[in-house]
């Protein structure tokens, strides 16, 4: 079952946005499902550092979006992607020393709280205040 079910409200209205995060949610729902199977450490790291990567790249876009239309919470939701970012590393650095079964169903349950709650919020919010349908240079 996965971890993160798509949802309409999820979307932004931005095409390039929308489609990653769709490829993000399916790459959540991966990382829960290759948790659950008992995967070695180093599988583990490895994959945790490709959704941080992902993740990374992901909202360095938003966050083009958010200068280019001087979105006016531009600082209060570039705060929440490095907050993540930083739980992310935080997980990253703990399965690096050995802790790896501590966080397991943690890093499910964070991963999916955040993402739920920042497209229900945070980009639902970006996604009125842009104008319809933008794209980058």
């Amino acid at each position: 079952m996965p971890l993160i079910e798509w949802r309409p409200e999820f979307e932004t209205g931005i095409a390039d946005v929308d489609h990653e995060h769709r490829e993000l949610v399916e790459l959540i729902n991966e990382l829960h499902d290759r948790l659950s199977e008992n995967p070695s450490r180093e599988e583990v790291e490895a994959f945790v550092g490709e959704v941080f990567a992902k993740i990374a790249a992901h909202f360095a876009l938003e966050e083009a979006f958010m200068r280019r239309y001087e979105y006016d919470q531009y600082e209060e939701h570039k705060a929440e992607h490095e907050k993540l970012l930083d739980e992310i590393a935080d997980i990253i650095d703990a399965v690096a020393r050995g802790d790896y079964d501590n966080y397991r169903e943690e890093l499910s349950r964070r991963i999916h709280d955040w993402f739920v709650e920042h497209f229900r919020t945070r980009d639902a919010r970006l996604h009125r205040r842009l104008p319809v349908h933008p794209h980058l240079p």
